[in-house]
């Protein structure tokens, strides 16, 4: 009995983190957020439009800060004890309709989004609350953020019954208030475990650029010919450059940073700064990259339309700013080199439009161009680069254990 009673309790609450590794349950949760960022392509990719590149951003904003959310849940409590699992299974199945509903989540469906997205964001609050039980300032922050939240989903139920520009208002403003919820309740309660806080985010960049590759899948429609082997080698090399602008070196020394830094206020603004907000504009980058190389796998030979060509270039200067942006919160230098090619490739977006490139050739450019910028910075910083990754390497031992 006496036994029986404790196993008992700590099924029926949550159980505080005490290990850095990202967990299977962890990572089975991330799947949904995979046909979030599908059905955002997807969406986009059927009304290749300003307005449904608007509408496709939107709901990412809307997917991206549900997704964060159970980051800094799972961060402070073990996903995979106590009531949490039950709770998570939940919250991945009220993702999973919010995720098929996103195609016309602005149409017929709207209702019905804005239940499956409350239903994840209520769940969200419930399990933080419950973690908060014998925390007096994680209880405080929580209630703070369950205003926002409880406005934000309001809100995204009231646009269920507008359209046109009033609805987009509306999810614009939801995502606002969301988003500003920790500026306003402050960051002073949270908690999280650095190394595994900043691998969530890496694994979320791997994903989305895990999208992209396979929107050169789902566009190939016919024949598989030479046009098509050049644009999936090209579109390739493009995501290959993406993944080494983040992995080479910048994953490495932000969560370095991040552990290095003082535990409460600090850190959990750095956190929020770094990662829950400069890493959308990321990850917002890839999936308009993803939306481009989907229209230019279709029509190899022909131009791509204003819309796929801003995608594509835009989606590709969004994710160099966020580099840009990333670096000057962490370490407060300034990437003249991202910056300078995000500059030049927002620059380029009407020049191949009005020059009517081919999509291939397109691709091609921007390829050498992001090949160029990681060769640049190798030779710049080629010694400072090896030594930084030769110390964040031999921090940590395979058995876990710091040198």
């Amino acid at each position: 009995m006496s036994t029986a009673a404790p196993d008992r309790a700590r099924r029926m609450t949550a159980v505080l983190r005490d290990q850095e590794t990202v967990t299977p349950l962890e990572l089975f949760f991330d799947l949904v957020f995979v046909l979030a960022l599908t059905q955002c392509t997807a969406l986009m990719a059927a009304e290749p439009t300003w307005e449904g590149l608007a509408k496709g951003l939107l709901v990412l904003g809307v997917m991206w800060w549900s997704w964060v959310g159970y980051t800094w849940l799972t961060s402070v409590v073990d996903p995979e004890e106590g009531a949490v699992r039950l709770v998570m299974f939940a919250a991945m199945a009220a993702f999973l309709v919010a995720s098929l509903c996103v195609p016309r989540a602005f149409e017929d469906s709207a209702l019905v989004f804005g239940l499956a997205y409350g239903a994840v964001r209520g769940a969200h609050i419930a399990l933080f609350l419950l973690a908060s039980r014998d925390n007096p300032a994680l209880r405080k922050s929580t209630l703070g953020l369950a205003v926002s939240t409880a406005i934000s989903v309001g809100l995204v139920l009231v646009a269920s019954a507008t359209d046109g520009g009033l609805q987009g208002g509306l999810w614009a403003l939801a995502i606002a208030v969301d988003t500003a919820g920790p500026y306003f309740f402050g960051v002073e309660g949270w908690t999280l475990v650095p190394r595994h806080f900043a691998e969530r985010h890496g694994l979320i960049i791997i994903i989305a650029l895990g999208e992209s590759i396979v929107a050169i899948g789902v566009g190939v429609t016919g024949t598989v010919d030479l046009g098509i082997v050049a644009a999936a080698v090209l579109g390739t090399v493009v995501a290959a450059a993406l993944w080494w602008l983040y992995f080479d070196v910048v994953a490495l020394v932000s969560t370095k940073r991040l552990g290095e830094t003082e535990e409460g206020r600090d850190r959990n603004e750095m956190a929020r700064d770094s990662f829950s907000y400069l890493h959308f504009p990321m990850v917002a980058g890839i999936v308009l990259v993803a939306l481009a190389m989907k229209k230019t796998i279709g029509d190899v030979e022909d131009p791509l339309k204003l819309v796929p060509t801003a995608a594509l270039l835009g989606g590709t200067a969004l994710y160099l700013l966020g580099h840009v942006c990333f670096r000057l919160r962490n370490i407060h230098t300034l990437s003249s080199h991202r910056l300078g090619l995000a500059i030049v490739l927002l620059a380029f977006i009407p020049l191949a439009y009005e020059l009517k490139l081919p999509a291939l050739g397109t691709v091609a450019i921007l390829a050498a161009s992001l090949v160029a910028l990681i060769v640049s910075e190798t030779h710049m910083y080629g010694e400072a680069r090896a030594r930084v990754r030769n110390e964040l390497r031999h921090e940590h031992q395979p058995n876990g254990e710091t040198t």
